[in-house]
């Protein structure tokens, strides 16, 4: 099991992962950055011409850089981009990345998947080495829920059914997106026990599955 340095302090630094296009300023991803001082966003560029290997370069670079553990939360292509960072930059399980909040992934495996985002298919089949969430909705344009919940199973993601949401983005009216925050508070909680240790993956996905029930994990951690 990993174990955080000493030096960072155990707060972690939320990275926000945006999709195709960006998030605009009613997204909840810019809301979050505007009212978290832990929260910031990967400036992937090439946002309407995206590239797999110039974004995961991009999202590298500002994992590299953070002074503490680091959750992503990715939106739409973003969840495609940081499954790629984990296949490329190989990591213990919980370090330097310790969780992820996956949000309305897009599934570049359709036939019908703009030019734009080939590069990111197809879209990998492997445990991702942190807990995570993968949170869907049942009406998104962009992936089918059943395909969602495939793409949570080939993640070990726990899978959260948003209901009938749209895309999960500004569209969906969410605003600031309170739910959100609760499933970003359970893989936080998910990602280090007391004194600053990574959990077990048995641990972290008991607290992603219950989120009430934290001590318990936190015994065996």
């Amino acid at each position: 099991m990993g174990h955080y340095s000493s030096t960072l302090g155990l707060n972690p630094s939320i990275l926000t992962v945006p999709g195709f296009g960006n998030s605009g300023p009613t997204h909840w991803q810019t809301l979050w950055e505007q009212s978290r001082l832990d929260t910031r966003r990967v400036e992937l560029g090439m946002w309407d011409t995206p590239h797999r290997n110039a974004w995961v370069t991009k999202l590298d670079q500002a994992i590299s850089q953070a002074q503490a553990p680091v959750i992503l939360v990715g939106h739409s292509l973003g969840c495609q981009a940081i499954s790629w960072w984990a296949s490329l930059s190989p990591q213990p399980y919980g370090w330097p990345v310790a969780g992820a909040l996956l949000v309305a992934p897009a599934d570049v495996d359709r036939p019908d998947i703009p030019s734009e985002l080939s590069t990111f298919a197809p879209a990998l089949r492997a445990p991702l080495p942190f807990p995570s969430i993968l949170v869907a909705s049942a009406d998104d344009p962009w992936i089918e829920l059943a395909r969602a919940r495939s793409l949570a199973a080939d993640w070990g993601s726990h899978f959260v059914d948003a209901g009938a949401q749209g895309h999960l983005n500004a569209a969906s009216g969410l605003g600031w997106w309170p739910e959100g925050q609760e499933l970003l508070d359970r893989v936080i909680a998910a990602s280090g026990g007391p004194h600053g240790e990574a959990r077990t993956p048995t641990d972290a996905r008991a607290i992603l599955a219950h989120p009430g029930d934290k001590s318990n994990a936190a015994t065996h951690a």
